[in-house]
């Protein structure tokens, strides 16, 4: 055993409390038990027994002994490649456009108040500020519960993006009785009116579709409405159970208007709405669905996860997410919902269709055994990125903008921003970096339906030619160094970098257990072949 290793081995016993020959060098750090917070000292620890600097992220990057060791001697292959594969193979010339799907129409209910496309754009150009404190009548029933549930209440965050009105719903127009309405989620309802609003900005009929091949691809998590609903025992009806379940979030989309596509609610967590979107871009691409409906779609009936999030120090104790930023301390969660109208691009020319903008190439791969089930893997994250753009025939510098995950988080941040910088900032003009932000910054965390609202940003800021700012940034986290990545946080209202092609602009979503997916974008329909 190298002396390094051996120094590894006896440090990470001395933490865990146990004999050094316990030490398992192929075991990740984080199944012994130690906290991001150890983790991070401990390799303080390493660049004083290296006598160099070592990034505070270098224990996620190589999440075990053996394979931190490895790295340090110079020895290891690059993990994005032993672990992940390599790129997938670059299409080839023509390809591109059949296989480009356009977005055709954009349904939204979001917190400020936002219930247009439009409304977005001017919230987001204007530098918007959606967060709150929670609403006084949300959790009101835990806080009655009983002394011990008010008392946890009393010290949990109370902040978030909250919508206005999350009860409201014409029931009626949709032929629903009173009755079934009542048993809901919130997040049916509130899915069945975007969606069919989507479908009203990309001027499709709903009535026309009867009997169509229309894909309906959900992204939703939450279960909070189904958690509290089927505890009453005594108030279980006939409607309670396709009322909670979330797969009919997206079902009842597709029975209400007679849609024979396919019909799926996707749950990664956090990536699930841009992974629904991926899944779209599949059956269109194949010829299973003529037409796709997308959306995302989050509420927060129940403080439990922000309690979790609160017991995992992931919460901003000031309320603001600040992506990227030196002072970022957690997430702020956010509730909404987000519908796009998908087609492939030749049948929207044939059409007569607006688009909005290209979806230019998804991807989504999965973290493996990272050093922890929620901990994110800087390998899988950079093998994403270079699978998506190789598949979209589109090199690294020709995009200008990418939406990130960026959810204001310690670690998630620096880890994020290094495969972003490793993939698409390296080698680029100093006076062209790649551009990033974050729209959580604005509205919270939408979870479930976090990767839906960075793709709306994209598409509106690729219509405008502008980028909105991401708020509360004043100076770049010191871990994560965005000069020598090629990179710079948006913090102003900024006009597209000019250049001589097409613009193209990317989104990240990642999942709490390891599911990550990413999109390009463009702005310019390419030509079709015959």
């Amino acid at each position: 055993m190298t002396e390094l290793r051996q120094w590894l081995v006896e440090r990470l016993a001395r933490l865990c409390a146990t004999e050094a020959d316990r030490i398992d060098v192929d075991r990740p750090f984080r199944e012994y038990g130690l906290t991001s917070r150890n983790l991070v000292a401990l390799s303080g620890q390493l660049a004083q027994f290296l006598g160099r600097a070592v990034a505070p992220t270098i224990i996620w990057e190589h999440p075990t002994v053996r394979r931190l060791t490895d790295h340090l001697d110079g020895t290891a292959q690059p993990a994005s490649k032993l672990r992940h594969g390599e790129a997938a193979t670059t299409v080839r010339p023509g390809e591109t456009a059949d296989r480009a799907l356009a977005v055709v129409g954009i349904g939204c209910r979001l917190p400020g108040g936002i219930s247009t496309p439009d409304g977005l754009w001017e919230f987001l150009r204007a530098g918007g500020d959606a967060v709150r404190r929670v609403p006084e009548d949300r959790w009101e029933a835990y806080r009655l519960a009983s002394p011990a549930h008010a008392t946890v209440l009393d010290r949990t965050t109370q902040f978030g993006g909250f919508l206005d009105d999350i009860d409201g719903f014409d029931a009626e127009f949709f032929g629903i009785s009173p009755a079934e309405s009542a048993e809901m989620d919130p997040q049916q309802r509130m899915f069945l009116e975007v969606a069919w609003e989507s479908l009203e900005h990309a001027g499709i009929p709903a009535d026309t579709l009867a009997g169509s091949r229309t894909g309906v691809f959900v992204g939703a998590s939450g279960d909070d409405f189904a958690r509290r609903r089927m505890e009453d025992l005594q108030g279980i009806n006939g409607w309670s159970l396709p009322g909670t379940t979330l797969s009919v979030i997206a079902n009842r989309l597709s029975y209400v208007l007679d849609l024979c596509g396919p019909s799926l609610t996707v749950d990664t967590a956090c990536s699930s709405s841009l992974v629904a979107l991926h899944l779209a871009a599949q059956s269109l691409l194949t010829g299973e669905s003529e037409l796709a409906i997308v959306g995302g779609v989050n509420v927060l009936l129940s403080p439990g996860g922000t309690v979790y999030a609160d017991q995992a120090s992931a919460s901003s104790p000031t309320g603001r997410c600040r992506p990227f930023d030196a002072d970022a301390d957690g997430i702020v969660r956010g509730e909404g919902c987000v519908s796009v109208v998908l087609k492939r691009y030749g049948d929207a020319v044939r059409d007569g269709d607006r688009v909005l903008s290209l979806v230019r190439a998804t991807a989504m791969n999965q973290d493996g055994r990272s050093n922890g089930l929620t901990a994110p893997s800087p390998a899988a994250q950079e093998a994403l990125l270079a699978q998506v753009y190789a598949s979209a025939g589109i090199p690294s510098t020709a995009v200008a903008y990418v939406e990130a995950h960026g959810t204001g988080t310690r670690l998630g941040d620096p880890i994020e921003a290094g495969a972003l910088g490793n993939v698409l900032g390296r080698d680029r003009p100093q006076a062209a970096p790649l551009l990033i932000g974050s729209v959580k910054s604005n509205l919270g965390h939408l979870e479930a339906a976090a990767g839906l609202v960075g793709l709306v940003k994209n598409i509106l800021a690729l219509h405008h030619g502008r980028i909105p700012p991401t708020l509360h940034y004043t100076r770049p986290n010191p871990a994560i160094e965005l000069t020598g990545l090629g990179m710079e946080v948006v913090s102003r209202l900024t006009e597209w970098p000019a250049g001589d092609g097409e613009r193209v602009a990317g989104v990240s979503s990642f999942g709490i257990g390891g599911t990550n997916a990413h999109a390009v974008l463009s702005d310019l329909p390419r030509p079709v072949r015959p």
